[in-house]
């Protein structure tokens, strides 16, 4: 079976599905079945949006996006440094 890839807004609102759910008095192992996703993925939803608006989550990503294209460019970069000392060195 495939895995499904959930959007931040969808997370955010099964986070908020469960929490009425438990709220009403239904344990968080049936709320999450009742969902479709395993418990371990509701908690590490949990950690990483929990409190989180949807707005905030959309942000969220964009900031992990760009951060990770950030260290590319730092990466790419400290390798031409490299490439530069050793050529400026005579090591060739």
């Amino acid at each position: 079976m495939p895995r499904k890839r959930y959007t931040p807004e969808d997370i955010i609102q099964h986070l908020r599905t469960v929490e009425i759910e438990t709220g009403k008095g239904l344990a968080v192992l049936d709320a999450c079945r009742k969902l479709g996703i395993t418990e371990q993925t509701y908690y590490r939803w949990k950690k990483e949006y929990g409190g989180l608006r949807v707005d905030q989550a959309k942000r969220l990503k964009a900031l992990e996006q760009e951060n990770l294209r950030l260290k590319r460019i730092v990466a790419d970069q400290a390798v031409d440094l490299s490439i530069l000392k050793e050529v400026a060195s005579g090591n060739c």
